[in-house]
């Protein structure tokens, strides 16, 4: 018998399993990922992280891969549902690969020194700490 599936909204023979992929709930910052702004914003922070992963290049954090250029992604520090207003800051953003990501979004990683990170990469030339 046909149905209305639960899991893709399509219909088709209830006695099969479908296994596609629940779509996203549409949410302001789930719309806001989609934005060119944002794209743009993600791209200017990995070129401003020379494309590593920050947390790798400390050498913290179980790290096995020093100069860790795969799977990036770019962390809010502070994330969108808690203060929308900084999702294009650049001094609350940082490329994480996915391993360090995931553990920040967990909060394994404080905060704090994802922001110390990325105030010394903002930092004027000459003021920075050499790593």
């Amino acid at each position: 018998m046909l149905k209305t599936c639960s899991v893709c909204g399509r219909i088709h023979d209830d006695s099969k399993q479908c296994y596609r992929p629940r779509t996203k709930v549409k949410t302001k910052q789930n719309t806001f990922r989609n934005t060119n702004k944002w794209h743009e914003m993600s791209r200017r922070i990995r070129e401003r992280d020379n494309y590593l992963c920050q947390i790798c290049i400390s050498g913290k954090y179980n790290t096995v891969l020093r100069y860790n250029f795969k799977e990036l992604e770019v962390h809010h520090i502070v994330p969108l549902e808690k203060d929308y207003s900084k999702r294009l800051d650049s001094s609350n953003l940082i490329t994480l690969c996915r391993y360090h990501h995931k553990m920040a979004e967990a909060g394994e990683i404080s905060k704090e020194e994802l922001l110390d990170i990325v105030k010394e990469k903002e930092a004027p030339e000459g003021s920075r700490k050499e790593i």
